[in-house]
């Protein structure tokens, strides 16, 4: 007996792992994404080639008119890369070429000597996916290239054999330093890679973490990444099995080829969203009648107008509170071009008599359909909910003897819709962060609904 609950506590285990594992976000990285690195990486790898340069000794002392064997400092006074290029390894990961202009400076007598080097660096990035999930960079093979260098003006008098010493110096001085630089660039990259995992939070006692579930995907067109996400309330999993325990793939092509990124939610990220916010409360809510208020005339006068059992307990006017709960999980559904969000409420309705109790009087069972909209705000996927038709309601229990719903509908629609859909904007207003990077926001965002998908094809902003 013990033997069989332990199995089926690991088969349990098991399932919750296999639950997990399975990607419900999938990121494509195309082309433009690799130049708008290229771009904004031109700095950083002008800061990364900024060398230093050993001494350069004359070994006879003729050539700089010197001391035998004495020191001359060489220093390399600026880096200016007009070229840097990235394209895809299908397979592999990331070839880098780039041509770098090194200005340097030797100090000697009787007259400091400048010249300009051309150097063309190339190096294949292998990328990867490590142990805790998330992406890893190596540099398996890196080489420069050296071209003549060339003096500065005001530097003509300076003798040809000279010029290839020193050359010849600083190439041999370089020739690997160049490249252990790019090694350091990339583990520095590797660092704020491993940003995309963690905790972020999503609301005051929920957060998501995401990480990679396989090796990435790398074509000539774009590198994928199949992304876990998983949402925690109150330090505890959110767990739902995914539809039919199948992978959510992202057909190829979809959304703008052009943009830089292209990331394919899945229904189940929607879905364990959602059951949070349930599970959190965060979806119910109090709505609270006021005495003389036009904007909301939930009263025991107005209701007692319409239910006569509540005229007869409260003579006087008593605000009336609706307290509103979801106890059913609300359901996403995502059509191409439409998305809409399906509740069930359960609402009591209860007298709120000054300095007493709430004393109740019914309650509703409550259906709604709501058009979601969707938006993405730096690196946040945001929404908005309107009303798709009315409500649909029906009394679950009274204490007030028969209620007519068709006498109390619009009163009780009409005080419930606006507080509901202000609550629900709010909440779903502050969004769930996507798979980023630090500083990295999504631009220029574009989201469109597919059948049990949602795509965002987006530009990205990187900000220090």
């Amino acid at each position: 007996m013990a033997g069989a609950c332990s199995l089926g506590l690991l088969l349990l285990l098991l399932q919750a792992v296999v639950t997990v594992s399975l990607p419900v976000i999938v990121v494509r990285l195309n082309k433009a994404a690799l130049d708008y690195v290229s771009d904004i990486g031109k700095a950083p790898l002008q800061r990364a080639l900024q060398v230093t340069i050993s001494d350069f000794m004359d070994p006879s002392g003729e050539v700089l008119q010197s001391t035998r064997f004495q020191p001359h400092r060489v220093q390399i006074l600026d880096v200016h890369v007009p070229f840097f290029h990235l394209k895809f390894l299908a397979g592999f990961g990331v070839h880098l070429s780039a041509a770098a202009n090194f200005t340097i400076k030797v100090f000697r007598v009787p007259e400091p000597m400048e010249l300009v080097l051309p150097v063309d660096l190339t190096a294949d990035v292998h990328v990867t996916r490590d142990s805790i999930g998330t992406l890893v960079l190596s540099v398996p093979t890196c080489s420069s290239v050296f071209s003549p260098a060339g003096m500065l003006e005001g530097n003509n008098s300076t003798s040809q054999e000279l010029l290839d010493l020193v050359q010849e110096h600083i190439k041999a001085d370089l020739n690997n330093k160049l490249c252990l630089h790019v090694y350091g660039l990339v583990q520095d990259l590797n660092v704020h890679l491993g940003t995309l995992i963690g905790l972020s939070p999503v609301g005051p006692e929920s957060q998501i973490r995401y990480s990679m579930t396989s090796m990435p995907t790398i074509t000539s067109n774009y590198i994928s990444l199949n992304i876990r996400a998983i949402l925690f309330l109150l330090g505890k999993p959110i767990l739902l099995p995914l539809h039919d325990a199948h992978p959510f793939v992202l057909p190829w092509p979809s959304g703008d080829e052009g943009a830089m990124a292209t990331v394919g939610l899945s229904q189940h990220l929607f879905d364990c969203a959602l059951l949070m916010l349930q599970k959190a409360g965060s979806l119910n809510l109090d709505i609270t009648g006021k005495l003389n208020s036009k904007n909301n005339p939930l009263n025991t006068s107005v209701l007692g107008q319409l239910i006569p059992e509540v005229a007869h307990l409260f003579p006087e006017p008593t605000p009336v509170v609706l307290k509103v709960q979801l106890g059913a999980t609300p359901v996403v559904t995502l059509h191409t071009s439409n998305s809409t969000l399906h509740l069930q409420p359960f609402v009591e309705v209860f007298a709120a008599p000054s300095n007493l109790a709430l004393q109740f009087l019914f309650s509703l069972d409550v259906m709604v359909n709501l058009d979601l909209q969707l938006s993405v705000s730096k690196a946040k996927l945001r929404g908005s909910t309107s009303m798709l038709g009315g409500f649909q309601l029906s009394v679950a229990t009274s204490n007030v003897g028969s209620v007519d719903m068709d006498q109390v509908y619009t009163l009780i629609s009409t005080v419930f819709q606006k507080p509901l859909l202000d609550h629900l904007n709010a909440l779903l207003g502050m969004g769930i962060v996507l798979p980023s990077v630090l500083n990295l926001h999504y631009v220029h965002s574009e989201v469109l609904v597919r059948e049990g998908y949602v795509v965002v094809s987006s530009g990205f902003s990187y900000q220090r």
